[in-house]
Formats: structure tokens, C-alpha cells, sequence
């Protein structure tokens, strides 16, 4: 099945889900991912300025969703080397947070409150356990990155986060990494106790405010499952260098539930798709889904209107970050920071797949010239007119 055939199939079915009964939000990004690409989203029109071609080309604007299978590469290149200069020369871990199961009916029907919670419990315990001179005795940087998915679609929320193996004391000094054996930042056990007492302590107290929607739900008896069980906590091993951190990170930050390269087929009736079984010895096997319930599950990782999946701690946290950086960058024999320039897509593209998108498609010398936009059925706007011969060298470089 061809590429094109899947993405044209499955945005089918997100037109489907976008008049179906799930929530406002849901069909709304359901809609967006419906018309990403097409002409109800409207278009950007080019005309070559080489007379001799005078080609007319129309570039259908993407809908620029987080939940879509066909947009973020770009934004993810763009974040991913903004982040790259945040990184210092130190061992970097990665440590996967997890919930029980037992507590997944309780979050479903309260994700934002609970997600929130979810990134305060761990971030809390990472920073906490750093700042104990028994493992490093001063703040570390995390990097936190929400996902919500397993394999098969399931609910399986879980925390990525890079946790820097150096940090900084009370007094912004430097203080480098401790595990000289490299093998972990904090043990595992304490990782878990620690995550999992602050975790309750926070739902115990939401519960008590009333803060969240429990309706149907023996709360009590959920938390005390819960509370019997070890909470997983993956403390794997430490990155060979910063450029893996970074490599690593552009595959899963921007990563959303189901890829378009996963679809084998979509069917009248159904979808079948690849997946790795972990609990097999990571085979890879195929599931058959429902049009229904491959929707249904798809929209259980929609994630609540205006909610931050990706989140700094420690060293990188937003307030006073660029002067704490460079205060250790300068400790550090290391050039501060730069400011950071946006660069343009079409150069992105051109350096990184060798792609000119100025370029004519047709003859391939000219160059395209915008006369025109046109901005879909989903605005007011109808088709705006450019002069004819408008030169698009600026405009260009940054598409809808």
C-alpha cells in the first residue's frame, strides 16, 4: 500500500471521527487532521517566473496539529537544535516514568490534572534526589517529553526524561558528574518509592479539594491497588555523547501515537497495522482494528486543549535559564550562549534533504512567485490576490 494511498485513507476516517460523538475538542483536532493537505484547508499559489513555463503551482497548507501523522518534522528540527546549544558537556541518563494501570480510569476522566501531576511527581523526585550530596548534591537539568501511548494503542501513559548526570550547587558552581562508573544516576529502588509517594500525596490531596471528576469511580479502592504494587521506573543507560542525546530526542519528542509508516492496509471496514511486541522478545506482529475502535483509541491520546507535552526542570527551567547556562558555560572554558536565529524552512529543507521548494517543480530553473492565497473553507478569508509578479524570495520561507 502506497504512502500516499494511507495518508489519503486515513485522513478519510479522521473526517469520520470529526462529525462523530466524541468530545469538542477531539473533533476539532479530528477536523484539522481531516483537511491537513487539501484544498479545504486552502493553498499558497505560485506561478514559475520563467515566461517560457509560466507553471501554476498550488501549495496546500498543512493543518500544523500535534496529533497529525503528516506535520511536526519541521517543528521538530527547529526544537530539537534550539535544544542542542542548552546541552552541556556532561553525561546525560535517560529515565522512563510509568502509572499502574489500576489508576487509568481515574486519569482518563481527569488528563489534564492528572498529567500535571504526573510531570510535578517525577520532575520533584529527579530534583530532589540530585540535590542529595549522596548522588550529586546540586541541581541537575531535565528534559521531560509526555507520552501516552503503547503499541497497540492502549493507554500507556508514560515520562521520558533526559536527566543531566552534572549540576549546579546553591552558589551556580559546577559540580561534575558523580557515577564514575556510569552506569546510573540514582537507584532505581529509591526512584520509585519517592515518584510513587509524591504521585499519591498529590492525587490524595486533588481528591480531598474536589478538584477532580470521580463520578462511577471507587477512587479508594483504586489508590489502595495501586499503593500495593511497584511502580516501573526505567533507569537506562547513561548517553554516549550529546549528539546522541540529540538524536535521540528528534525521534521522540515530536513522535505521536501511529506513524503512517506503521499502516499496512486500511480496509471498508478496518485497519491493520505493525507492532512490537515488548512482552514477546520485541517481535513484530499485526493488528486488525475496527474503524471504530481504531478511532476510539487514537482520540484516548488527544491531549487536552493548550497542555505542554514537552517540559524543562532543573538547570533548563525557563526563568533566568539563559544567564544560569551561561554562568556555567563560562566555568566551563565554553563560549555563551548565542542568540538564536530562526531559520528559515525552505533553507532547512534544502540543507537537510537537498530540497529547493523555490524551485520550479515543472522546469525546474525558475523560480516560484506567490500570487495568491487562498484560505480554505475553514476561514472567513476567501482567495487574497497578490500583484502578478510579486517576488517571493521572503514569503516563501515561511509556508502556512
Amino acid at each position: 500500500m502506497s504512502t500516499v494511498s494511507t495518508v489519503t485513507q486515513l485522513q478519510q476516517l479522521f473526517g469520520q471521527a470529526a462529525t462523530g460523538a466524541f468530545n469538542a475538542v477531539s473533533k476539532d483536532v479530528f477536523s484539522k487532521l481531516h483537511l491537513c493537505h487539501t484544498a479545504g484547508n486552502g493553498c499558497h499559489v505560485y506561478r514559475c517566473n520563467d515566461r517560457a513555463c509560466n507553471h501554476l503551482h498550488h501549495q496546500y497548507h498543512s493543518c500544523g496539529n500535534r496529533h497529525c501523522p503528516n506535520c511536526g518534522g519541521l517543528k521538530k528540527e527547529q526544537w530539537v537544535e534550539s535544544l542542542r546549544a542548552s546541552l552541556l558537556p556532561t553525561a546525560y541518563y535517560h529515565i522512563v516514568f510509568t502509572l499502574p494501570h489500576e489508576l487509568h480510569p481515574i486519569i482518563l476522566g481527569n488528563r489534564k490534572a492528572l498529567f500535571k501531576l504526573f510531570f510535578n511527581a517525577s520532575s520533584q523526585t529527579l530534583l530532589q534526589l540530585s540535590t542529595d550530596p549522596k548522588w550529586l548534591g546540586g541541581k541537575c537539568s531535565i528534559t521531560a517529553v509526555l507520552h501516552t501511548w503503547g503499541q497497540q494503542l492502549s493507554f500507556h501513559p508514560h515520562l521520558h526524561c533526559i536527566v543531566s548526570g552534572g549540576g549546579v550547587d546553591a552558589n551556580n558552581c559546577w559540580i561534575p558528574a558523580k557515577r564514575s562508573n556510569g552506569k546510573f544516576l540514582f537507584p532505581v529502588a529509591v526512584l520509585q518509592d519517592t515518584y510513587k509517594a509524591k504521585f499519591l500525596a498529590g492525587l490524595r490531596q486533588l481528591i480531598e479539594q474536589q478538584a477532580l471528576r470521580l463520578t462511577g469511580i471507587d477512587a479508594e479502592k483504586l489508590i489502595k491497588k495501586a499503593g500495593y504494587k511497584k511502580w516501573k521506573v526505567y533507569a537506562k543507560s547513561p548517553f554516549g555523547s550529546v549528539d546522541n542525546v540529540v538524536a535521540y530526542l528528534g525521534r521522540y519528542t515530536h513522535k505521536i501515537a501511529i506513524t503512517t509508516s506503521r499502516i499496512k492496509s486500511i480496509s471498508d471496514h478496518s485497519v491493520l497495522f505493525k507492532y512490537r511486541d515488548y512482552a514477546d522478545d520485541n517481535k513484530q506482529k499485526e493488528m486488525h482494528l475496527s474503524h471504530a475502535e481504531f478511532l476510539r483509541r487514537f482520540e484516548v491520546h488527544i491531549l487536552p486543549r493548550g497542555f505542554v507535552k514537552i517540559r524543562h526542570y532543573g538547570l533548563l527551567q525557563n526563568h533566568g535559564k539563559i544567564s544560569r547556562l551561561n554562568c556555567i558555560r563560562e566555568q566551563l572554558n565554553l563560549s555563551p550562549l548565542q542568540q538564536q536565529v530562526q531559520i528559515p524552512v525552505s533553507i532547512l529543507l534544502l540543507e537537510k534533504y537537498g530540497k529547493d521548494i523555490t524551485l520550479c517543480p515543472k522546469c525546474k530553473t525558475g523560480k516560484l512567485e506567490l500570487i495568491g492565497i487562498d484560505y480554505g473553507r475553514s476561514s472567513a478569508k476567501s482567495v487574497v490576490r497578490l500583484p502578478a509578479r510579486t517576488s517571493v524570495t521572503a514569503t516563501i520561507d515561511a509556508p502556512p
